[in-house]
């Protein structure tokens, strides 16, 4: 197949907008962007990224296992602005309950953290690990000058830039810091259809891999047509190189996760109880984290995972909708860490729970909180010290009624980056940041 040919099926296929950046409106949900604000153009990644499948993840689990002690990354991120205020709760403190005296939780509902805070009461799970010493609650996370924009504050929290806009993701450019050998592909992986801005490089980016598992062709001339597309060829342009290398990619990773993708699919479908008496794992978040530990389990090379779960947007009837969300988040990150910890990187994993703005701290008139800013960030895992770290942000000593941040959130970035992925967080942020102790 000659080059403008290959170029032209990858146009229409969507393959040349893998790792690239499109322009996206702002705003959401009637909400725009700043204008004047520097991530008003902001960037996200088109949905048809570089994709893998099962069978891939498999093949690389037999020829490049993850090793022992290698640590693992994975990031739960909760869409829409879930309300910190509800989530890790200072019950002690009555500015909080004269400010939203209908969503707010009583100390005998709530389940106590201590320092005067609880946990939702549908976080049974995650408190439990709490008291293990394995979740660290990081207090006041944000960032400067924040945006009240969905896809503004989201692009600077994936970016890691709240300043200026950025080419790249935080976790892209560690991508592109790996050495350029067959795993690169999967060394981060979106499970789902679509690659955060997160994952994307300036050279590479990591790869999704879809929950409705993606097939390769079967042995034969269409297999051997797509095996082509993947070929290198010097008279490529660095696009075209760049979209071949992905296809290649793309049979790499199709060759690894099929086993994974299988189990975790033959667990969430059947009945809603299995033999072991637990419910069916048929919700979004689950499903994504079965596969996740079917991968962390096989040894997969996979060093950072990214799942999410969307539906925070909590304008209204916030405490009923909140804690069905947070019921679903607790099964299935503590049914995820259970999977793990007798598997042979148990003690290597870290999973980050975060989202890309908390609460205003007055309710509104619908029962429900606006768009605010600081929040809390959970981290989970054996290799974790349990505890509050950050100081817990004023709910009198606002800022036009938001929580003033306390904990600038390329911290917990930099203490990721150097304690789990072993990098120099200042060639992935621009700058060194202080580490937080929870690792």
């Amino acid at each position: 197949m000659d080059t403008v040919t290959r170029r032209r099926f990858l146009e229409l296929s969507g393959v040349l907008t893998t790792g690239t950046f499109a322009a996206a409106c702002s705003g959401s949900h009637g909400h725009s962007a700043d204008a004047a604000h520097p991530h008003s153009s902001v960037t996200t990644m088109t949905p048809g990224g570089p994709t893998t499948s099962a069978a891939q993840l498999g093949a690389a689990a037999q020829h490049a296992p993850l090793n022992p002690g290698q640590g693992v990354l994975v990031l739960v991120t909760l869409y829409g602005g879930n309300d910190g205020l509800n989530t890790v709760i200072p019950y002690a403190d009555a500015a909080y309950h004269d400010a939203r005296p209908d969503l707010a939780f009583t100390d005998k509902e709530v389940l106590d953290l201590g320092d005067g805070l609880g946990f939702n009461p549908a976080m049974t799970g995650l408190h439990a690990m709490w008291q293990r010493k394995l979740c660290a609650v990081v207090r006041g996370v944000g960032y400067p000058k924040p945006n009240h924009s969905h896809f503004v504050s989201m692009d600077i929290w994936q970016t890691a830039s709240p300043t200026e806009p950025a080419g790249s993701g935080w976790l892209g450019r560690w991508l592109d810091a790996q050495p350029d050998d067959q795993t690169r592909a999967l060394k981060a992986i979106s499970v789902g259809g679509t690659l955060p801005p997160l994952l994307g490089g300036t050279r590479t980016a990591g790869s999704s891999l879809p929950i409705s598992q993606f097939r390769l062709p079967k042995p034969g001339p269409l297999e051997s047509g797509f095996v082509a597309l993947g070929r290198s060829s010097a008279q490529d342009s660095p696009m075209a190189a760049y979209a071949a290398r992905d296809v290649s990619d793309l049979f790499t990773v199709a060759k690894t996760c099929t086993p994974a993708l299988e189990s975790a699919k033959n667990a969430a479908g059947g009945t809603k109880t299995g033999g072991n008496g637990k419910a069916g794992k048929s919700a979004a978040l689950a499903q994504q984290l079965d596969i996740v530990a079917e991968c962390i389990n096989a040894s997969v090379p996979t060093r950072v995972y990214s799942v999410s779960l969307g539906g925070f947007d909590t304008h209204s009837a916030e405490k009923q909708t909140q804690a069905q969300l947070w019921a679903e988040v607790d099964k299935a990150v503590v049914d995820f860490q259970n999977a793990i910890t007798a598997g042979p990187h148990g003690k290597d994993v870290v999973t980050v729970l975060y989202t890309e703005f908390g609460r205003r701290v007055k309710a509104n008139a619908n029962e429900g909180t606006d768009h605010g800013t600081a929040g809390p960030v959970l981290v989970l895992g054996e290799p974790v010290n349990g505890g509050f770290y950050g100081e817990q942000p004023s709910l009198t000593d606002l800022d036009n009624g938001d929580l003033k941040f306390t904990t600038d959130f390329r911290s917990v970035y930099a203490t990721l980056l150097d304690k789990v992925l072993g990098a120099d967080p200042a060639r992935i942020l621009g700058a060194d940041q202080p580490r937080i102790a929870f690792l």
